[in-house]
């Protein structure tokens, strides 16, 4: 039976080799420090050749030339063996495991065995080589074996292969071995084989020769404890309750809130607190709202006044009821702010309006200093998490206000059942829409009536994204557990949370080169 302590199960998904390498490098750097537990990586790489430290370069079958051309890339790693191939229908394991003895030949071997056990659920009899790491079906290898060690911390792994395609596997001598072959489970099957069958053999398999249990982290971490509410905080509410306001902080239970209010900084949510939309990831009411106040805007600019605030988030529950989504109420509150405090800056979050150009227009006319408008999952998991909204509909807005010359930010929650590599394909579109500015937080179920957390995000990961989003091209990038999209909302505009936003791990020209793709 599985024991000790839970070996995190993270579905990469597919993500280019250079950075699933540097993941891998900044959770072995922490699993060496003691700042996390152990890890099971499951990933698929675009088409790549790495080289072992026994080398491999003699045995590339093709000219670095043709290779390019191919668009696969060559790596050189410090893991043993020499050389392999990782590409698309390639299931390529990485286990960050602090080994408890130095017995090396003992955990190849239950590498080795895991393999073998997956291999053996699906009906397929292979073997071990002697002489040869890895398992073989005949005389052709199935699944490859490197790994490397430090401080008894593993490194790299097994890479099995599930459905890749074999023309690749030409290009070079697999394994420095010319005298044997290579094959696939959907070779010897005769049939399509789904990766993410194999990943559950997989990972169940794992569980069964190490004998510990391997899964999501579904119980919060440490690093989810957020700051108490404090005396500060009771004067910023009683002026939202003197003034008959809504705060998303309040509204949608916020984490941050006692952190946010004690530094006298909220987030106002006009048009009430009912909204007419049912995501099932948020807590804020849903129903038949009442109408607009025309009172409103002005209330919200003396709440300004009253707090002192030189930087002023608004944001809204949807309305679909409204003809124009409830786009004039952020204008009229933007220039009752104005008119009020002239120096305040205005940021504004806003629904998508139906993808209305006439409500967009009205907002860009504002000319609000910061237009953010969230994605909030990836695109696999839109339809489940957001009620009417659409994942290509938000990027569409967004492209809009780019256009329209606004500073453009969104956000997105990570923990819903996404893949590392669907997250970075998110950040891919909202670059190309041009999005400058970037949150990423730990999605927190409010309740037990909106959809289950399937996986706490450790902040390593976290710490990468930051990573990959600067190398992308984002202005700046927001992402922590408990970040949120109006968190610390002054400090990412002005550009002076840098410092402490990449202290574990700023990217400048040697980070990222290590991301560099061909």
């Amino acid at each position: 039976m599985p024991s000790g302590e839970l070996i995190h199960l993270v579905r990469m998904g597919r993500v280019p080799y250079r950075y699933a390498l540097r993941l891998m490098q900044l959770m072995v750097n922490a699993r060496r420090q003691g700042d996390m537990g152990d890890a099971l990586l499951l990933v698929e790489h675009p088409p790549v050749i790495t080289l072992g430290c026994a080398g491999g370069s003699e045995d590339l079958r093709v000219s670095s030339d043709y290779l390019q051309q191919l668009g696969i890339e060559v790596v050189p790693t410090e893991r043993g063996g020499r050389v392999t191939y990782h590409g698309p229908g390639q299931l390529v394991v990485y286990p960050i495991l602090k080994l408890p003895n130095d017995d090396l030949h003992d955990y190849l071997w239950r590498l080795e065995q895991v393999a073998l056990e997956v291999l053996n659920e699906w009906g397929i009899a292979a073997k071990r080589v002697e002489r040869h790491p890895g398992v073989w079906i005949g005389r052709d290898k199935i699944a490859a074996v490197g790994v490397a060690v430090q401080d008894r911390v593993t490194t790299h792994g097994l890479a099995l292969n599930v459905d890749p395609d074999m023309a690749h596997f030409q290009l070079i001598v697999p394994c420095g071995l010319s005298s044997r072959g290579v094959t696939s489970m959907r070779a010897v099957l005769g049939q399509p084989v789904t990766m993410e069958a194999v990943e559950h053999s997989f990972a169940a398999a794992f569980s069964h020769v190490f004998m510990r249990q391997v899964a999501p982290r579904q119980m919060p971490g440490p690093w989810l404890v957020a700051q108490a509410p404090q005396e500060a905080t009771a004067s910023i509410e009683q002026v939202v309750a003197d003034l008959s306001l809504h705060t998303v902080c309040q509204e949608a239970a916020c984490p941050n809130i006692g952190e946010c209010w004690a530094r006298g900084t909220t987030t106002f949510m006009l048009l009430g607190d009912v909204c007419t939309r049912h995501c099932r990831f948020c807590n804020v009411k849903s129903g038949h709202p009442l109408p607009p106040d025309p009172q409103e805007p002005f209330r919200v600019a003396e709440a300004t006044v009253r707090m002192d605030l030189h930087h002023v988030v608004l944001t809204s529950v949807t309305r679909d009821d409204l003809s124009d989504g409830g786009a004039s109420q952020f204008v009229l509150t933007i220039q009752a702010i104005r008119n009020r405090l002239p120096g305040t800056t205005v940021e504004v979050l806003v629904p998508d309006f139906g993808g209305s150009l006439s409500a967009l227009d009205t907002i860009a006319a504002a000319q609000p200093d910061v237009f953010n408008h969230n994605v909030e999952t990836v695109e696999r998991l839109s339809d489940k998490v957001r009620a009417k909204a659409e994942y290509r509909r938000s990027l569409a807005v967004l492209a809009w206000a780019k256009q329209r010359g606004l500073t453009t930010k969104s956000g997105l929650m990570v923990g819903l059942g996404e893949t590392c590599g669907e997250v970075i394909e998110t950040m891919r579109n909202l670059r190309r829409a041009g999005c400058d500015i970037l949150t990423i937080g730990q999605y927190l179920q409010p309740t037990n009536q909106q959809l289950d957390v399937v996986d706490h995000v450790h902040p390593v990961v976290f710490a990468w994204y930051r990573e990959v989003g600067r190398f992308l091209g984002f202005q700046m990038v927001m992402a922590d557990p408990l970040v949120r999209s109006s968190y610390h909302a002054k400090e990412v505009r002005t550009g002076k949370m840098m410092s402490r936003v990449f202290s574990s791990g700023a990217v400048g020209s040697s980070t990222s080169s290590l991301y560099k793709e061909g």
